[in-house]
């Protein structure tokens, strides 16, 4: 079960807006995570192997975002507020806890908009409050124009294969029922789509299995698709690094010289990778009509 802990502060501005996530601000009402992917850039000793051990939750995190966005609000300051940045918004303890619920509700009373980045079918049970944010936020000069709503629903996936989800996301909510979650928020007026992040090496970036999903997500009725290669970090027994090998040596014996190839000068696969990646999905973006951004800035 998840401990609870006080915060300082809960909101934080970022120093300047990603082009993919639109994060004018972060919310994170979790520290750690009970999804426990391998390739997690978050992974390393501070949360050891098993990441839902050390799960806590920012107790007065209600009162602290009342007050920050007062603040931000008297100034005209609103802006997309991401969740979640650092772990996901809707793990197994957000059930019972419901303090992104809560916190959505604050997000409401000063009209921010909200951006949900997550792997869990439970944004559903959200959807009457991402409904009202969708409708009454103010949104930055900017993105009036480009967007003209206050909800984003991103989902994120790695692959469409359960057996392989479950092995690099064992916590994760199954990605059937993460598809057809993303479907409902789709047919309910929502604008949704994924973040294709990671693609695996050689399990689910070949050009056969990106087709599928890109397949698949177009039938859901995604309106984006934002496609990236897989990182690892570090050499400690709990990084991501460490994880993820010992994942692909146990369930893909075969690929693991090719992973051991790739990830041995760096942390992210070789430059010429990532362009013969970029250009095929670039073509599916093209080839589905799906823009591989939210919208662009």
């Amino acid at each position: 079960m998840a401990y609870a802990i006080q915060s300082k502060t809960i909101l934080n501005k970022t120093k300047k807006r990603d082009t993919w996530f639109l994060d004018d601000y972060t919310l994170n009402p979790y520290s750690g995570c009970s999804f426990n992917c391998m390739y997690c850039y978050i992974r390393g000793s501070k949360y050891g192997l098993h990441m839902e051990e050390r799960l806590s939750y920012k107790e007065n995190a209600v009162a602290l975002l009342e007050k920050q966005l007062a603040t931000k609000a008297k100034k005209g300051q609103q802006g997309f507020v991401v969740m979640s940045s650092a772990t996901d918004p809707y793990l197994q303890f957000e059930k019972a806890l419901e303090i992104t619920r809560k916190l959505l509700k604050v997000l409401l009373q000063f009209q921010f908009p909200v951006h949900i980045i997550t792997k869990s079918n439970l944004v559903e049970r959200d959807f009457d409050l991402l409904k009202q944010i969708d409708e009454s936020a103010v949104l930055p000069e900017d993105l009036k124009s480009k967007l003209g709503r206050g909800t984003l629903i991103t989902f994120s996936f790695s692959t469409l294969d359960d057996r392989i989800g479950n092995i690099f996301e064992p916590g994760a909510t199954p990605v059937s029922v993460r598809l057809k979650t993303l479907e409902k928020a789709a047919r309910a007026g929502f604008k949704t789509g994924v973040s294709l992040m990671p693609l695996l090496p050689f399990i689910s970036d070949p050009p056969e299995q990106l087709d599928k999903m890109y397949t698949a997500f177009q039938d859901a009725g995604a309106h984006y698709i934002m496609p990236a290669s897989l990182t690892l970090f570090g050499f400690g027994p709990h990084d991501s690094k460490t994880l993820a090998m010992n994942a692909v040596a146990k369930f893909f014996p075969n690929l693991l010289d090719k992973y051991k190839s790739l990830f041995s000068q760096n942390f992210s696969v070789p430059r010429v990778y990532q362009k013969n990646l970029l250009e095929i999905t670039s073509q599916l973006n093209k080839k589905y009509d799906l823009p591989d951004r939210i919208c662009y800035v």
